[in-house]
């Protein structure tokens, strides 16, 4: 699939928003946020709440008319994305009580610890609708198995753990080595579902055939004489794009080396390395990361191969 840069914003710009909001308010649920540092609050709400909306306002720019886009969501009980943008918008709702209750009367317990927990809950939701808006595609082998929902999940809330530590550092913070740990659990996770998945997509394909797809399969082996179009058309550029495995296996390794191996040592250095080192640490662990998820996010576009180019020559996808 085409790789457009609106939608690898949105997904991992929101993805790291909801996953940060989804952090706050599990903590404030449980009592465990800080309020003694008003720079914390304003810093971790803000940008929360300010990388979802930009994450959701991009992706409009992917639609033919970007003005017609609250239409999409009237469409919640068929599709899984408008079921997102109806998640999205109530979740406005609680972060918004939450956010009041903590940054302007210092307070989440009560009924702002309720919104609290809606807004974790909805943060969940939105993701697990977003990534369901891919792995519903039958049409994609790469998008539509077991392991694309786990990914989106894990992620979103990979990167929005480390978010939170570099908000801490910089604003006076110092995560206990218990985050740290838990940082590494969170990494760990992450990086293993990302290399499952990458191992089952170069491994399995569709069970579609350009013999099945012509209906032809009885008569043995068929091969395309001449492409249905002459020139590049819109199933060309959206649906067949394509990145040559030596492209695709060097960028893994980018990805894989500033999304997980570089933080993985920046997160343990942290542990040992006295202030402010073991803070630089942290925040350079979320800046690497920030760059390896959307390289990432690239490959899981540029990598996605529709049934339909099995029309156009594809031999498998």
């Amino acid at each position: 699939m085409h790789p457009a840069f609106s939608v690898i914003f949105f997904t991992t710009a929101s993805g790291a928003g909801y996953g940060l909001l989804f952090l706050l308010g599990v903590l404030a649920v449980t009592g465990q946020l800080p309020s003694h540092n008003p720079a914390f609050a304003w810093g971790s709400m803000l940008l929360s709440l300010g990388l979802i909306s930009a994450g959701l306002l991009s992706s409009t720019f992917h639609l033919g008319h970007p003005e017609r886009a609250w239409r999409a969501v009237t469409q919640w009980k068929s599709s899984w994305l408008a079921r997102e943008g109806v998640a999205a918008l109530f979740t406005y709702v609680p972060a918004v009580v939450f956010a009041w209750g903590w940054l302007f009367e210092q307070r989440t317990d009560g009924v702002y610890a309720v919104a609290a927990g809606l807004a974790a809950a909805g943060a969940v939701v939105t993701v697990f609708c977003t990534g369901s808006i891919y792995n519903s595609l039958k049409t994609i082998h790469q998008w539509h198995n077991a392991w694309t929902m786990p990914n989106y999940l894990l992620l979103g809330l990979y990167t929005g753990s480390l978010l939170m530590a570099a908000v801490a550092v910089l604003t006076g913070l110092q995560p206990g080595q218990g985050y740290s740990v838990y940082l590494l659990g969170v990494l760990l996770l992450a990086w293993a579902a990302k290399a499952v998945y990458w191992h089952f997509i170069a491994t399995t394909h569709h069970p579609a055939t350009i013999e099945s797809a012509t209906g032809l399969k009885h008569l043995g082996k068929v091969s395309v004489l001449e492409p249905p179009h002459s020139s590049e058309n819109y199933l060309l550029k959206e649906m067949g794009f394509q990145i040559a495995r030596k492209h695709a296996d060097k960028l893994r390794k980018i990805s894989t080396l500033s999304l997980f191996v570089t933080p993985l040592l920046l997160v343990i250095a942290s542990i040992y390395a006295p202030m402010p080192v073991s803070g630089m640490a942290l925040v350079l662990a979320a800046l690497f990361a920030a760059l390896g998820v959307v390289v990432e996010r690239w490959l899981f576009f540029a990598e996605a191969r529709h049934v339909v180019t099995l029309y156009y020559g594809a031999s498998e996808v």
